[in-house]
């Protein structure tokens, strides 16, 4: 008599209605367990296991399912015009995504505003300043590349990206007082049950795409779409920090204060000195390209 065979493909491809409700039920178990403080009990470590073997099903079905998926839906995309436009025109893409980011930016501006003069505190009013330069750093881009053909006026797009590295500094200056809250007043994001680890995986898909766009872009020779993706690793880099102190927050409660002052300091400064090197390289790279263009005018009497 033969043995069954254990149902593994069954256990690790169960159906798409098994895996989702899986998911939402450990997301809400999750949820529970943190908000009632009841991480160390037999509850908790049942819905940690739950919730392990959903991710693990989640991720194998995403394997299976996510790249026919993702050719269909790519093929539907470049039916439509502007969607095909949007995947296959760099300077389009950078267009479209200035304006998206800036309007958030300022969505930002006003829902941390208010909340600064509501409750009366300089946190929100520290991310509102923070959201206001960057929204302003993408404006001077977006304008720019609204009416222009990226890379065809050089003068012009190096002009607007030395603005930019200028107005990097002023970055540094919000996320410093931004760091010394966080040092010494104890102030910091937190996310409840599985809302962390979404913000950790945005998080890094954001700070990945960055870095990798930024290196694609310099085959297009276009100061303006290579400050705009410095632009955005700026703002992955600093949710890097806030995701920082978010996972502090939840899963530091035993790490002692000195030392969760000393890793969000070395944190906030190495971003600090990441972005003031990136503004010094796109000012002193702009003013000297600049310089060669009017010694090259001066001297031939030409204009760009």
């Amino acid at each position: 008599m033969k043995h069954a065979k254990f149902p593994w493909k069954k256990l690790l491809f169960p159906s798409l209605w098994v895996v989702l409700m899986l998911a939402v039920i450990s997301a809400a178990v999750l949820t529970a367990v943190f908000t009632a403080g009841k991480e160390n009990t037999i509850v908790a470590y049942v819905s940690y296991l739950t919730a392990f073997y959903s991710l693990v099903i989640l991720c194998l079905a995403c394997w299976k399912t996510l790249p026919a998926w993702y050719k269909r839906t790519k093929e539907k995309f470049h039916q439509n015009t502007y969607a095909a436009r949007y995947l296959t025109d760099a300077a389009f893409k950078i267009r479209v995504s200035l304006y998206i980011a800036l309007l958030i930016d300022m969505i930002y501006v006003a829902v941390n505003g208010a909340a600064s003069a509501i409750y009366r505190t300089f946190w929100f009013g520290i991310f509102a300043v923070y959201h206001a330069v960057m929204a302003i750093m993408r404006f001077v881009l977006a304008r720019y590349a609204a009416y222009n053909e990226l890379g065809a006026k050089r003068q012009e797009e190096l002009r607007r990206v030395r603005l930019c590295g200028y107005i990097l500094f002023a970055v540094n200056l919000s996320l410093l007082g931004a760091v010394l809250m966080m040092i010494y007043f104890d102030r910091g994001f937190s996310y409840y049950g599985v809302m962390i680890y979404v913000m950790a995986l945005y998080t890094f898909y954001m700070t990945a795409t960055a870095i990798v766009d930024l290196i694609k872009l310099k085959k297009y020779n276009s100061p303006v779409m290579s400050a705009a993706k410095v632009i955005k690793l700026t703002g992955a880099m600093v949710s890097m920090l806030s995701l920082e102190t978010a996972m502090l927050s939840q899963f530091g409660t035993d790490t002692a204060p000195q030392t969760r002052r000393i890793m969000i300091a070395a944190t906030g400064a190495g971003i600090c000195i990441i972005i003031a090197v990136m503004a010094v390289y796109m000012i002193v790279r702009s003013t000297k390209e600049l310089r060669l263009f009017r010694k090259r005018n001066t001297i031939y009497g030409t204009s760009n």
